[in-house]
């Protein structure tokens, strides 16, 4: 007898998302190799002691680094696209019922951090990832999308994945909706260096 397939919607699930992704899945596999925890002695500066919490720094630059392997280049399309797959919220320890942030937190914390050190952070995420063996030439996407790729010795290979982040960084700036202009720029720097100055020990 041919089978039709229907869906019968439920109104209580018994699921786990670790049960959904597969033993071998890559972002499983990446997750258990990359240490990211450099990140918040890297970042704490950024942060006050009252306030809201934010977002995760090593949820931010996981993200990141989710849109640079599936070349997206924008904000809204990367938190659309980390909210869809399983694999990608289990990397991002955000359990299926959990809303991801808004595109406009990735933005400002991007700009939070200034291009120098988000750059160098960055980098650094990708030489580890490259160290690892997991990242392998220019932008490849982990899905069965072609991409330009790099047969380069593996010393040559790290250089050109590194180079490969600013034009990205470039890109995300380009795409960004919320966009910081140089005066303010300005002024949130002079107010890192006086919330440095004035909170001192």
């Amino acid at each position: 007898m041919q089978g039709r397939q229907r869906i019968h919607p439920k109104l209580f699930y018994q699921v786990s998302l670790e049960d959904l992704v597969p033993a071998d899945n890559y972002y499983r596999r990446l997750s258990s190799c990359l240490d990211l925890g450099f990140l918040y002695k890297a970042t704490a500066r950024f942060y006050g002691t009252e306030g809201q919490e934010s977002i995760d720094p090593v949820v931010f630059f996981k993200m990141l680094l989710v849109g640079y392997l599936n070349n997206i280049n924008s904000d809204r399309k990367l938190i659309a696209f980390c909210s869809n797959c399983l694999d990608v919220r289990l990397f991002l320890n955000y359990d299926l019922d959990e809303v991801l942030p808004w595109h406009s937190t990735v933005s400002r914390t991007r700009q939070l951090y200034g291009e120098e050190v988000f750059l160098q952070l960055f980098r650094e995420v990708l030489r580890l990832c490259v160290g690892k063996g997991m990242v392998r030439g220019k932008r490849q996407a982990v899905d069965s999308a072609f991409v330009k790729a790099n047969a380069s010795m593996d010393s040559l290979l790290e250089k050109e994945v590194v180079e490969d982040a600013s034009a990205y960084v470039d890109e995300l700036d380009e795409g960004s909706e919320f966009k910081v202009t140089t005066a303010r720029k300005k002024l949130v720097e002079r107010h890192h260096r006086w919330k440095e100055e004035e909170y001192k020990g």
